[in-house]
């Protein structure tokens, strides 16, 4: 009798109907992505804060020996652009680079809660915001006032988030936990009373 081998869309879970996953989107799938789209808008804000900051250095930089000739001119803008387009691209790397990781974290860790707990609802991303939330504090060494607003944003998104996520899975019918548990005791109580009045 020979045994049967997982694929590898059934070891990465990528079977797993749509309906019943975050996102509309496998596990293993959401999670890069996720960090992608972290990236991508972390590289984007870098990109426009640290040009404007090089360029404003450059000029900084500079002001005490502006050009006075037409060729001056042009090579005082080459060079301005010159840094200016380092500068926003060496800002994009960096936080592109830290807000990917972060976002990782957070949707990572939202999978572990998920699969530990049994159960996939807000309850998961509200606790993974706060982590997350809690170690972004950490490593930057808030101060406790700072850290207590980073974990109250953090509750903030994780409780808009997660519940964004329930109410479109509801629409697509994945099964939500803390909604079946109201559901059953709602049918249970009515199945009393209607067994009351028989």
């Amino acid at each position: 009798m020979a045994v049967h081998e997982p694929s590898m869309a059934e070891a990465l879970n990528l079977a797993q109907p749509a309906a019943e996953s975050r996102l509309s989107m496998p596990t293993p799938i959401r999670i890069p992505v996720s960090g992608f789209v972290g990236f991508s808008i972390g590289s984007t804000l870098g990109l426009i804060h640290g040009s404007r900051i090089a360029q404003l250095q450059f000029r900084a930089e500079h002001a005490h020996k502006m050009p006075t000739s037409t060729t001056g001119w042009y090579l005082y803008h080459k060079s301005k652009n010159y840094h200016t387009m380092f500068g926003g691209m060496r800002e994009a790397i960096r936080m592109g680079s830290r807000l990917g990781f972060w976002t990782l974290l957070a949707f990572g860790l939202e999978s572990t809660v998920d699969r530990y707990r049994g159960k996939t609802d807000f309850l998961s991303t509200v606790l993974s915001s706060v982590s997350v939330a809690g170690a972004f504090s950490l490593w930057n060494r808030f101060s406790l006032p700072t850290a207590a607003r980073t974990a109250k944003y953090g509750l903030l998104f994780g409780l808009a988030y997660g519940g964004m996520q329930d109410v479109v899975g509801l629409a697509r019918g994945r099964p939500v936990s803390y909604v079946e548990f109201f559901r059953r005791k709602f049918r249970s109580a009515s199945n009393l009373e209607e067994q009351r009045q028989v």
